[in-house]
Order: C-alpha cells, then structure tokens, then sequence
C-alpha cells in the first residue's frame, strides 16, 4: 500500500526477485511511478478498505507492506491484513519513532526511522534464508539475521547455537536490541542476528529453519 518513492521501489525490487505484485495507492496518477516495466497489478483505493485489498489479491498474499504517507492508515491496514486476512509477513512504515513500540507491542513490525531502505522492509516480507548485514575486510566472518521457525521458540538461544554451530550475536525484540545470555529464550517475534563463518551459512539456515525435534 503505497506507491511514492518507498512503494514504487519495493514493488520493482520485490519483481525483480520473482514475485508477483500488487500496488494499491489512492491517487491514480501515483503509478507512474513505477513506468512501463512493472507487470504487476495496480489498484486505486484505500489500503485498509477491505475490498480494495481483496481486489489487489490479499486473499493469496503472503506479505503486504503498508508504505503510504500515513501512520494511522498503515498501521490500520496492516493490522487489517493480519488480523482479518491472515497474512503472516506484514511491515508498517511509521514515521513517529516514538508510536513504533507501541505498535510493535500490537503485533506489527515496523520501520520507524526516516533514512529507510526498500531493503530494511524486504527482511521483513521474506524472512526466509539469511540476510548478510555485514561482512569482515577479509570477508571469512559474515553477521547475517536468520530466520527461525516457531517451533524454536520458548527454547534458549544456547540450544540453537549448539545445533548449528553459529554465534548468536544478539536479538532484536519489540524494536531493542538484546545481547543474549546463558539463561535468554527466544521469544515469538524475535529477530535472530549471527555470526558466521562463510561457508557454514547453509547449514546454519537449515538447522534454524528446522524445529528442536529435527536436529
């Protein structure tokens, strides 16, 4: 929802990586934004009018992201595609730092700084694999953020750092970051940021991706 700058953006990176798209901005003249090579859908309207979203295809979407100009229209509508639609993978873009957390605590990630990248919203709409965030000059260390499966979740960051080998450099909860000890368990919604050496990514995305059970 949205299609300024950040939208438009999104949209073609998203396209570019293979997915489908679906743009929805109230102002028809927005989509020029996007020119010529976008094949995605564009629809006009209000992003947290139901119809609107389900005939942008919500009913099939696996991530929305609520990008538009507006706080309280994307927060309204982000809650919209997860509460009403189930939609897993949502962001809100919010541009008041301080009614981020709040609306953290609700359930919907965001990205509350101004300096964004279409990148910082990608992590969040495909959590799947690992999302390097920095790497050493001699490039043998990488810090990545992995995703987790829920099934880790109620466990100590321990055990995973057992099973796959990697260091657990800290958490990013509720918008914090967390620097984990012996005794932290990872909770729903944590982000999970490693230190790595290359080479041994794949497995460490495996052994995160799959449930305590099958380790």
């Amino acid at each position: 929802m949205g299609c300024g700058r950040v939208g438009s953006t999104l949209a073609h990176s998203l396209e570019d990586r293979g997915h489908s798209v679906a743009i929805i901005d109230r102002a028809p003249e927005a989509f020029r934004r996007l020119g010529p090579s976008f094949g995605g859908r564009k629809v006009t309207g209000m992003g947290f009018d139901r119809d609107v979203l389900i005939e942008a295809g919500i009913e099939e979407a696996s991530a929305f992201a609520a990008v538009s100009s507006g706080d309280n229209s994307n927060v309204l509508s982000a809650r919209i595609a997860r509460e009403v639609f189930g939609v897993e993978n949502v962001v809100a873009r919010i541009y008041d730092p301080g009614r981020a957390e709040v609306y953290q605590r609700l359930g919907i990630p965001t990205v509350a700084t101004i300096p964004w990248t279409a990148d910082q919203i990608i992590r969040r709409l495909l959590p799947e694999g690992a999302e390097p965030e920095w790497r050493d000059p001699t490039g043998t260390i990488r810090l990545a953020e992995v995703h987790v499966d829920p099934a880790w979740v109620g466990h100590r960051v321990t055990e995973l750092e057992r099973a796959s080998g990697a260091r657990i450099a800290f958490l990013t909860r509720l918008g914090e970051g967390i620097l984990p000890d012996n005794d932290t368990v990872l909770q729903d919604g944590d982000l999970v940021h490693v230190i790595v050496r290359e080479g041994t990514i794949e497995k460490v995305e495996n052994v995160f991706a799959s449930g305590p059970e099958e380790v």
